[in-house]
């Protein structure tokens, strides 16, 4: 498909190529953060060493990969500014988080600094390891306000700080590199949940744990998640069965029962990721963040809740009075195949009011399908 050039999308050939690479999309997919398309050679890759399980055994087939993803870990690791040793692949974010949770072993009662707008599960699984979360200061945006959590961290401060980089329910970028200077100071810990955010913005900021998914702007395989975390704090953790004496400790949190082929296919898509230019990615994917919030903005009364430059390529939309979400959602993808999420508050209770319209294009996006969104609705 030959797409017109639009001088508000810079880096097109990260576009072209991105479509190029990938299966032709039966409409329009504009869902990224909930789950990207991925290119042929990652789907290839993890078919190919799910015929390698049938042909040669699981564990027989898995053993043929270790460096390729020992490969993965490192470059993985590098995302973040930790090393491959730092590295657990895991099942998926919510379950990096309960690993994290279930090893470290916290006491019961213990405070956790996050957001008042938190990912719903994020708070449900804190509360079940026993925690007792405490909300970080914020501005009128929802974005943690500096002074503020330099405050908390120098009064009573939490036993660490868990910061979702860039929510499900909204676009609106955390400035997580000053709140990881902050903790730093104050030896607190800092936690970041870069479900959202590893292939999206910059995620190497100094943080002691990260934690994210492959199959959101990484454009890897569903079924596949990541947990880092640096000496410090792997040297706290306690899992049920360590690893044998020279084998990295993270590793113990790598389950046995794994869908190596899904790790595989999210090692390719990391390397194409890399190959694509992570500054251009991310310079590309801001534009069409902006370029929507403009398009959008006030059609038909939706509303964007978003800065209109904020730096992320997710969208939400309020609707206008009376207009139903979930039915729109529905309406956009049988009558028009745009491929959209809608939200309802009670994914970030202690901050949404109302239901939105999520709105999130990958590098493929041109503006002929955010015409036709705004036209749709």
């Amino acid at each position: 498909m030959t797409v017109p050039h639009d001088d508000r999308l810079p880096f097109e050939d990260l576009g072209a190529q991105w479509r190029a690479v990938r299966p032709r999309p039966a409409g329009r997919h504009l869902d990224s953060a909930a789950s990207s398309r991925q290119s042929h050679r990652a789907l290839e890759a993890a078919a190919h060493h799910a015929r390698h399980e049938a042909e040669l055994g699981g564990y027989v087939a898995e053993g043929t990969a270790d460096d390729l993803l020992q490969q993965g870990r490192s470059v993985l690791g590098g995302l973040v500014g930790m090393a491959a040793a730092d590295v657990a692949f895991v099942e998926s974010a919510q379950a990096a988080l309960v690993a994290l949770l279930s090893g470290w072993r916290l006491p019961a009662g213990a405070r956790v600094a996050c957001l008042p707008g938190e990912y719903a599960p994020n708070v449900a699984q804190l509360r079940a390891a026993g925690l007792r979360p405490q909300p970080l200061p914020v501005d009128d945006l929802g974005r943690a306000d500096l002074e503020g959590v330099a405050r908390l961290l120098a009064g009573d401060p939490p036993r660490f700080v868990h910061l979702t980089h860039i929510g499900s329910h909204r676009g609106l970028l955390q400035p997580a590199a000053q709140i990881a200077a902050l903790c730093r100071d104050a030896g607190v810990p800092l936690v970041i949940d870069a479900a959202q955010s590893l292939g999206h913005v910059d995620v190497d900021l100094g943080a002691d744990v990260v934690y994210g998914t492959s199959r959101k702007w990484l454009a890897g395989p569903r079924g596949v998640g990541m947990l880092f975390a640096r000496p410090a704090i792997a040297a706290q953790l306690l899992p049920v069965l360590p690893e044998p004496e020279g084998v990295p400790p993270m590793r113990a949190f790598e389950s046995g029962e794994a869908h190596v082929a899904g790790r595989i296919g999210l090692v390719v898509a990391v390397g194409e990721h890399l190959a694509a230019g992570p500054d251009r990615v991310r310079a590309r994917l801001a534009a069409l963040g902006r370029t929507t919030r403009e398009l959008l903005d006030g059609v038909r009364g939706w509303r964007v809740v978003e800065p209109v430059d904020e730096p992320t390529a997710t969208t939400t939309l309020r609707p206008p009075e009376g207009v139903d979400v979930v039915e729109t959602r529905s309406r956009l993808l049988t009558e028009h195949g745009i491929v959209l999420t809608a939200i309802g508050p009670e994914r970030a209770p202690g901050e949404m009011t109302g239901p939105v319209l999520r709105v999130s294009p990958h590098l493929d996006t041109a503006m002929e399908d955010l015409e036709a969104l705004a036209a749709a609705l």
